[in-house]
């Protein structure tokens, strides 16, 4: 029986022995290490072990710190306390998550069912704040009638954190009490207790004590004002704005903070019911904070549940005053944070600043302050945009022209120029400004002919062989959208027979070549211009052909199109069908334009060869031609008219001409 016994206990040490190799290693201050400033800044320590009373949903803190190092630390709080087994799944837990066990919102005691409050803590470390002052310490905690105390250690055990001895007893209501004795770090009294004021002075109903003495917000060391505001006729509210940096150095919730009878309503945000005061990312937010404290008069406008004010005609009156007051107070004290924001901006963007002459430095610079100042609420990344747009013009040669254009926008033009950059200046590969300026000068210079055409043709004093002929011979998508596409435009092959066909009249001139425009047939009362579309010919072995052959001919003078010009449009068609020397079996657009058309008179004469359709002349006029250009723009001129009311036809002529066209319908010299 001994051997059984002896062999039994020895395979339990071994058992021990095999677990605790295959288990993970902890230093002895493991959890001390992994608190960061917790660890270390009594600060710090204190503040996240009062917002874990926060968060327990007590209204009462009493924290005691002793005079002198060996002395014992205390936390009292009256919150909803733990039962011994909630202690164990929450507090000995490592990397609690709070949020994802018990919620976001804070649980309260029953008989404060009806608080409203958002928790602080999410990451499980704050509870261990403790550890700043000693390596242990101690946790009473009672609820339900039922006291558990637990002692706390964290040295010379396999475990980071331990219970080194547990208790229990009988305790009437709820609450929590921690208990250190002071080893280190002892903080002072008087600084913890300004810092825990300016973390948690939001809330009224939450009130902290430090050795029995509170900071009312009437006395709080950052209080910069308090002031006194009419919402409405009768009822005055009393605003208190705070600098949060002079105690705590950071705080969660910044904002504007409404307290009714003492109780906050909501939560503090930088919207006030429908209007954003700032962006609660920039410095300014993260630095103030706005308490409004109003009388028992309204209660009656708060939800029953305390989440928020209800929608009336006078909450929104308060809400007016109340906004225009912190856009006041922003504007008093950003003047405070413009060189800071200026120089986060800059700093973020030094690399492409330090590129820039001494000169263009200095102007962002100027530039970054006067944007701060102007919009103290800009969130950063909108900022480190702008500073970045700005040195990228200042590198460009019409940078300092862009930036004066951009003063003197108004905020619709703003606003369209932020449409269209967020639509043109994407990734590489796709839409840029580049191409935006392509498209707005092939608009800008298609409204040109268009306007130019309606000064022109009524004036009896235009020399319509410079100014009309080659205007309208240049825009071939006044005639359809077959000639509107430079790929296939040719006229190579129709040059050499329209050049013999019109020779032979004894009427002829010259034929010209115009710079920068088709080629122009100058006959002694009237112009003619042909062009080409040209397509694969799937019955001839997919060859190139001639498909579409468009001929104007814009008559001079204030001239009438009667039946024997249209008889003339009518024989070039048909001499240019039976000619022989074009390839294919194109089909000829003839456009005669004047000033005005004959009556009973057919404007389109359909022209075959040997039974085949092979052509259509049309009669027009310069203003049908206007009117039709303007349609196929999408009546953009009759929206945008102010363009060009102040230019001159001539000079749009001028403009137009000195624009590229489209296509090279020709490139030989005569």
């Amino acid at each position: 029986m001994r051997s059984i016994t002896t062999s039994y206990t020895l395979d339990i040490a071994m058992a021990k022995k095999g677990k605790a190799a295959n288990e993970a290693l902890f230093e002895e201050d493991y959890v001390l290490r992994s608190l960061g400033r917790i660890g270390y800044d009594p600060d710090m320590a204190l503040t996240e072990l009062v917002a874990n009373t926060w968060d327990a949903g007590a209204a009462k803190v009493d924290v005691i710190i002793p005079a002198e190092t060996g002395g014992t630390l205390s936390v009292v709080d009256d919150g909803h306390g733990m039962t011994g087994d909630q202690f164990r799944n929450r507090w000995m837990k490592l990397g609690y998550n709070r949020r994802k066990t018990q919620g976001d919102d804070v649980q309260f005691p029953s008989d404060r069912a009806d608080w409203l409050r958002k928790a602080f803590g999410h990451n499980g470390i704050g509870r261990h704040g403790l550890l700043c002052f000693s390596d242990h310490y101690t946790v009473e905690t009672w609820t339900s009638g039922v006291l558990s105390t637990f002692t706390i250690g964290t040295r010379n055990q396999p475990s980071p954190f331990y219970i080194h001895s547990h208790e229990t007893g009988a305790r009437l209501g709820h609450g929590t009490r921690l208990l250190v004795e002071v080893q280190r770090h002892r903080p002072d009294p008087d600084r913890i207790r300004t810092v825990l004021s300016g973390r948690f002075l939001h809330d009224p109903q939450f009130i902290v004590s430090v050795n029995g003495q509170s900071v009312p917000l009437s006395e709080h060391e950052g209080l910069l004002e308090e002031r006194k505001i009419q919402a409405e006729p009768g009822f005055n509210v009393t605003a208190f704005v705070v600098d949060t940096t002079r105690t705590a150095k950071s705080t969660r919730y910044q904002g504007i903070a409404f307290w009714v009878s003492n109780r906050l309503v909501g939560m503090p945000s930088w919207t006030v019911g429908s209007m954003a005061v700032l962006d609660g990312r920039v410095r300014f937010a993260k630095r103030y904070a706005i308490v409004i404290e109003c009388g028992a008069e309204w209660l009656s406008e708060v939800e029953p549940d305390w989440s928020k004010f209800k929608t009336t005609e006078r909450t929104e009156r308060l809400f007016e005053a109340i906004n225009e007051y912190a856009q006041e107070m922003v504007e008093k004290l950003s003047a405070n944070l413009i060189e800071e924001n200026s120089e986060d901006a800059l700093y973020k963007n030094r690399e492409d600043l330090r590129l820039l002459p001494r000169r263009s430095m200095l102007e962002v610079a100027q530039f970054t302050k006067t944007v701060v100042h102007d919009q103290p609420g800009i969130p950063p990344e909108t900022l480190n945009k702008v500073v970045k747009a700005v040195i990228k013009i200042q590198s460009a040669r019409s940078g300092a022209s862009f930036i004066e254009k951009l003063m003197q926008l108004d905020e619709h033009d703003i606003d369209g120029l932020d449409r269209l950059l967020g639509q043109w200046t994407v990734d590489s590969g796709q839409w840029t400004v580049e191409d935006a300026l392509t498209v707005l000068d092939e608009i800008d210079n298609r409204l040109s002919i268009i306007s130019a055409m309606e000064k022109l043709s009524g004036d009896p004093e235009a020399d319509e062989l410079h100014t009309l002929h080659p205007l309208v011979t240049q825009a071939r998508w006044l005639f359809g959208p077959e000639f509107d596409s430079p790929e296939y435009a040719s006229n190579n092959t129709l040059r050499t027979v329209a050049t013999n066909l019109f020779k032979a009249r004894k009427e002829d001139q010259a034929f010209t070549n115009a710079a920068k425009r088709p080629d122009i047939v100058v006959l002694s009362n009237a112009t003619i211009s042909m062009v080409g579309t040209e397509s694969f010919d799937s019955t001839r072995d997919h060859l190139v052909t001639m498909r579409d052959v468009l001929l104007i001919e814009l008559k001079k003078g204030r001239s009438e199109i009667g039946r024997a010009e249209m008889n003339q449009a009518a024989e070039y068609v048909d001499e240019l069908v039976s000619s022989g020397g074009i390839e294919g079996l194109p089909f000829f657009h003839a456009f005669v334009v004047g000033h005005t058309v004959a009556p009973n008179i057919s404007t389109v004469n359909g022209r075959e060869f040997n039974g085949v359709p092979r052509g259509r002349v049309t009669a027009t006029t310069y203003n049908q031609l206007a009117l039709t250009a303007n349609r196929r723009l999408h009546g953009l001129k009759t929206r945008i008219p102010s363009r060009y009311e102040e230019v001159s036809g001539y000079e749009l002529v001028q403009k137009v001409m000195a624009t590229p066209s489209q296509a090279s319908f020709v490139s030989s010299t005569g």
